[in-house]
């Protein structure tokens, strides 16, 4: 692990260093990749492209659909599709808090790996060789902003496309307490590089598929509050997915429904992922730091979004997520 108390400039040094050295990256982000994960592991992709490096873009799981647009984002393998004797040296990881986040990616890398730690979660435990974190941005893609301001680009229409992507899906199109003055001034330099906003707006904010709507159907069916109602739920089964037809990208933005009920503190969605586990999506209106509840079970994320992975009875973890929920409004009403 590196020395975690340089500068912000200082880190954005050390990562171009990193970078200008070595060749043969493995690029990389967590498991059920976002906009986020998607555009910044596009983006470091075509700046190591742009600087003759050679480099392999890599996830667990598919890029969703929505995604496809971005720059080489069809190039994205699988993990499962990787070929089991090569080995990466050089990992930069993109928006992924802690290595388990990696999932099965992490069988590509060598017993000498060096690895690069670009991310914004205020949970990051700090792993690899170079760090480059800032918890105050606003998505990766703002850090990755400055990071290709490091070296001699141009700035084309589609490598801005990739950097708004991740700022506009990280900061719910510019809504979240995330959207900083700075913010807009970078979305302000991105437009100026041809980015399409109104397009990227209905296609990543606007548009749903069928079986989000479907899911939405079933979820709504199941959505519960707590005594004082400041905390509401949902849930979706495998059977729910199933019926659906539905992926893991289409439950995109169900968590939203119960937060943003009128005097809802806390929205939860609980999505089982096989039998007696639980993927667990936490949002706050900012009286409870999810990240802080998440963290208890094993996982992480920002103080307004945050998840983890339970095993057990839904019943029993609803019951023991919830009361995690109505302690952390607690403590805050204390402070």
């Amino acid at each position: 692990m590196a020395n975690v108390k340089l500068t912000y400039e200082e880190q954005l040094d050390a990562m171009k260093r990193f970078i200008d050295e070595g060749d043969d990256f493995l690029v990389v982000s967590h498991v059920n990749p976002d906009g986020d994960a998607i555009s910044s592991t596009t983006a470091v992709g075509w700046l190591l492209s742009s600087l003759g490096k050679s480099y392999t873009m890599m996830n667990e799981d598919a890029c969703p659909q929505k995604f496809q647009f971005l720059w080489r984002a069809a190039d994205i393998k699988r993990a499962s599709d990787a070929d089991g004797k090569k080995k990466y040296r050089y990992v930069i990881a993109v928006d992924c808090a802690d290595y388990q986040r990696f999932g099965e990616v992490s069988a590509c890398f060598a017993d000498d790996v060096r690895i690069a730690n670009i991310d914004h979660h205020q949970t990051n435990d700090h792993y690899g060789d170079v760090q480059l974190i800032r918890p105050d941005a606003a998505a990766t893609a703002e850090i990755l902003y400055d990071l290709l301001n490091r070296f001699s680009i141009t700035w084309t229409e589609e490598i801005a496309t990739c950097i708004y992507t991740g700022l506009l899906t990280d900061t719910g199109g510019f809504r979240f307490s995330n959207t900083s003055p700075r913010v807009m001034n970078i979305a302000s330099q991105l437009l100026s590089c041809g980015v399409k906003a109104n397009e990227l707006a209905e296609q990543l904010l606007e548009r749903m598929t069928k079986a989000h709507v479907k899911l939405l159907q079933r979820a709504l069916s199941t959505l519960t509050f707590n005594a004082d109602e400041t905390v509401c739920w949902l849930s979706v089964s495998l059977a729910d997915m199933r019926e659906a037809n539905a992926k893991n990208e289409d439950l995109e933005g169900l968590v939203q429904y119960p937060r943003n009920i009128e005097g809802v503190d806390v929205g939860i969605l609980f999505k089982e992922v096989r039998q007696d586990v639980y993927k667990v999506s936490l949002r706050s209106g900012g009286r409870a730091d999810v990240s802080e509840i998440a963290q208890r079970f094993g996982g992480g994320g920002h103080a307004r979004a945050a998840g983890c992975t339970v095993e057990g009875k839904l019943e029993d973890i609803i019951r023991a997520v919830v009361a995690e929920a109505e302690k952390g409004l607690k403590a805050n009403d204390s402070i």
